[in-house]
């Protein structure tokens, strides 16, 4: 799924779980960030990293913890740690972390595969047992940037649930489109504002509404987080729930609305609520707002026949929420198990976690979105989430 991080680019371990919980019953209700059904095509391949490669440990991070040269994967490094490096590795809940490695196991990387069977016969099995068998037959690495500062940045994305409508309205004048059939004939396509302004877009996209939103903020943040979760009212008056998964985009250029807002000085809190605060006092620049930027995704419709499953992911596998990652596929591999560490005034998270996504503003080695699941609440911390990052891969021996 391709999407971009939801915090505008603007708790203890135990608050992190009651979160977690949280979504999860609302998961059930209905399915950061993630902000921010799959991609149409079918997910790259998926590498292993390569031979290990001789290279001195960066001048600003300690000697590794256990003797062995580091793998160089991509844009990033990983050292052989110790399994008592990794923080809160005795605590975590590991059955959460094990649907979404089921997951990962339907289209599991070449490294993995042959471990899978064995994934799968743990899922029952005692937290204990999970760890042991972790012990034995993985190696943490700690994951750092080949240049720069070790830290990483962690954001959210999630699932927006909006109420829409099947047939426009005097309140739903906001259209959600299908791909253009003109589409791949025009690289890149019409920006935002030329779809809104311009005739020929507006010809092009005739007939290819899927159904039409209230709010045109709400249309932006679907799609920033390129898929969601529609309450449509159908023409008969029935009502039914169903998924938007991304289909495509226009091949513009993602600028976030935050950070346009933070260049001209017009406010200090970039989240969400921020800017929808100062759009509230400012509705006449809303079309200035929306045009600073040109990316357009288009969707396609999917049916939802279960609220627990997210939408599919760049790895190709339904994503689970406060599981998996977005990550930058040319430093961790997709399927990879990562370990998680990061503390901040949002929320603090010591957990298991599956890299099987990607954003196009998800670049660089200690670089995750974390997928907070669907709904308002979920929203809310995508929304604000934006802190330091520590990355750990477990990689098979």
């Amino acid at each position: 799924m391709v999407h971009h991080t939801m915090s505008t680019k603007s708790a203890s371990a135990s608050s992190a779980s009651s979160k977690i919980s949280s979504m999860r019953r609302m998961t059930r209700l209905v399915a950061i960030v993630g902000m921010l059904a799959g991609c149409a095509s079918a997910p790259p391949p998926v590498e292993a990293p390569s031979a290990p490669v001789a290279a001195a440990p960066p001048a600003a991070t300690a000697e590794p913890s256990v003797a062995g040269a580091p793998i160089v994967q991509g844009k990033s490094r990983w050292w052989p740690v110790r399994w008592s490096d990794l923080p809160g590795f005795e605590d975590d809940v590991l059955y959460e972390a094990w649907n979404a490695w089921l997951r990962s196991c339907e289209r599991p990387p070449a490294a993995f595969a042959a471990l899978c069977p064995q994934v799968r016969q743990l899922s029952i099995a005692a937290p204990s047992e999970q760890r042991d068998w972790m012990r034995r037959n993985l190696q943490p690495y700690r994951i750092e940037p080949l240049q720069g500062p070790a830290d990483g940045l962690l954001t959210a994305y999630y699932e927006p649930m909006l109420d829409a409508s099947r047939q426009p309205t005097a309140r739903h004048t906001v259209p959600l489109y299908r791909p253009p059939a003109t589409l791949a004939s025009r690289k890149p396509w019409y920006t935002r504002q030329e779809i809104d302004t311009l005739p020929e877009p507006r010809e092009q996209l005739r007939g290819r509404e899927i159904a039409w939103l209230a709010d045109p903020l709400d249309a932006l943040v679907l799609q920033i987080q390129g898929s969601g979760r529609l309450r449509v009212a159908e023409g008969d008056g029935s009502q039914r729930v169903v998924r938007l998964s991304f289909a495509g985009s226009n091949d513009q250029p993602y600028r976030s609305v935050g950070g346009w807002l933070l260049q001209q000085g017009a406010v200090r809190d970039a989240s969400w609520p921020g800017i929808k605060a100062w759009l509230r006092d400012n509705p006449q620049r809303l079309n200035e707002l929306l045009w600073s930027n040109p990316r357009v995704v288009f969707f396609r419709e999917e049916p939802l026949p279960d609220a627990e499953l997210g939408p599919r992911g760049a790895q190709g596998v339904p994503l689970t929420a406060g599981r998996s990652i977005a990550v930058d596929k040319d430093s961790i591999p997709y399927g990879t198990p990562v370990w998680l560490a990061s503390t901040g005034p949002t929320v603090q998270l010591q957990r298991l976690v599956l890299a099987q996504d990607t954003g196009s503003a998800i670049v660089g080695a200690v670089r995750a979105d974390w997928f907070a699941g669907a709904g308002p609440e979920a929203g809310e911390l995508a929304g604000r989430l934006k802190q330091p990052l520590r990355l750990w891969a477990l990689w098979p021996r």
